[in-house]
């Protein structure tokens, strides 16, 4: 396995695409092409988690949060960055592409309440779009063909891969001077047996997707059809928000503290009424805080609030829950360990036992 292998193992499970804008996500460090035997997940890449990568013969550690954020003009001796890469460790960030993506942060934090019928507070499109590649080629060719393209990015429907759709008809040319075509002559008017393949990628892999398929094709010049799709309604977000069976406020909390194996947590708000109506947003919860409130939610479970954004949810009526910014986000590293181990036969996939929330109840 490689990098490469990794990245798109990740892409899979969360499609950068879907990341905030503000967001530095992917490969952040590193070589694609390097061999891959060891991956360290954790939450944030301190020099104790990168320390624990290397001692443990991990090439490429998966940090939810970027270690790199904001635009350097340096990498020196001494910064993170460089260290990882002087030790030859690669380091990949999904971060809020992980917060969108389906059994993400979100989905394992509203787990953690036991909620149903869940559905984004805030809903993303995906920004660049997807398209659709028709082509056609002799069906010998065709297995050859669709796995170049599925290599390169093509044939992802949501949880599912290498999808495609194929149909049997006939194919015309006439071959002019100094052509040499796969089947029939030129020169001639042929009519040949054909497949139409059928596929979509996103905008985003489009050149790749194009360059593998003018590399894999049996032709000489490849006839495909590159078509814009329109979009369908959001259905990928962030936070999510839905119902749980009406329990009391403090015993709900009770339960997600459990989840997440924690003893204590920040609770503002009534505790003893009942609620069924719940809104969660792993790490910084004040962004979508009046999307919970829109959506009526009676409890929102995050990691942090400000001040006065307590404040506000309070006098507005609902009980919020702060378990601390990363211990919201934390459980997450299990379903991703799981999802990636599917995925990557041969790599030891293991969570950093040096990554810990930063703050302390004393």
């Amino acid at each position: 396995m490689r990098v490469a292998d990794l990245v798109g193992a990740m892409e899979d499970i969360a499609p950068t695409r879907f990341a905030a804008r503000w967001d530095n996500v992917g490969l952040l460090v590193g070589d694609a092409e390097q061999a891959v035997t060891g991956v360290l997940l954790t939450i944030d890449c301190t020099r104790a988690v990168l320390r624990e990568a290397e001692a443990a013969g991990c090439q490429a550690v998966v940090s939810y949060h970027p270690p790199l954020f904001e635009a350097q003009k340096r990498f020196v001796a001494g910064s993170l960055a460089f260290e990882a890469a002087r030790v030859g460790v690669a380091v990949f960030s999904p971060h809020t592409a992980l917060d969108v993506a389906e059994g993400g942060t979100n989905d394992v934090l509203a787990d953690a309440t036991g909620m149903t019928d869940r559905r984004p507070l805030r809903a993303v499109d995906g920004h660049d779009g997807e398209l659709k590649l028709l082509t056609f080629l002799p069906a010998p060719h065709v297995e050859a063909v669709a796995g170049a393209l599925f290599a390169a990015g093509a044939g992802h429907i949501g949880q599912y891969t290498s999808c495609s759709f194929r149909t049997a008809g006939t194919g015309t040319f006439f071959g002019g001077e100094g052509t040499r075509p796969v089947l029939g002559e030129a020169g001639r008017l042929e009519e040949v047996a054909e497949v139409r393949l059928e596929t979509v990628l996103p905008v985003s892999r489009v050149e790749a997707v194009v360059q593998a398929l003018r590399a894999a094709h049996p032709y000489e010049e490849p006839a495909f059809d590159l078509v814009r799709l329109a979009a369908p309604p959001p259905a990928r977000g962030f936070g999510r928000v839905g119902t749980v069976a009406r329990v009391p406020a403090e015993a709900l909390v009770e339960r997600v503290k459990a989840a997440l194996g924690v003893q204590h947590a920040l609770v503002a708000g009534p505790s003893r009424r009942e609620v069924s109506r719940v809104a969660v947003c792993a790490g910084s919860g004040a962004e979508l805080l009046g999307d919970a409130l829109a959506a009526g939610a009676e409890l929102f479970v995050t990691g942090e609030l400000r001040h006065h954004d307590a404040l506000r949810a309070v006098e507005a009526g609902m009980t919020v829950m702060c378990t601390l910014h990363s211990t919201s986000e934390r459980a997450t590293l299990l379903a991703l360990q799981r999802q990636l181990t599917l995925r990557l036969a041969g790599v030891t996939i293991t969570r950093s036992q040096e990554d810990r929330e930063p703050f302390r109840f004393a």
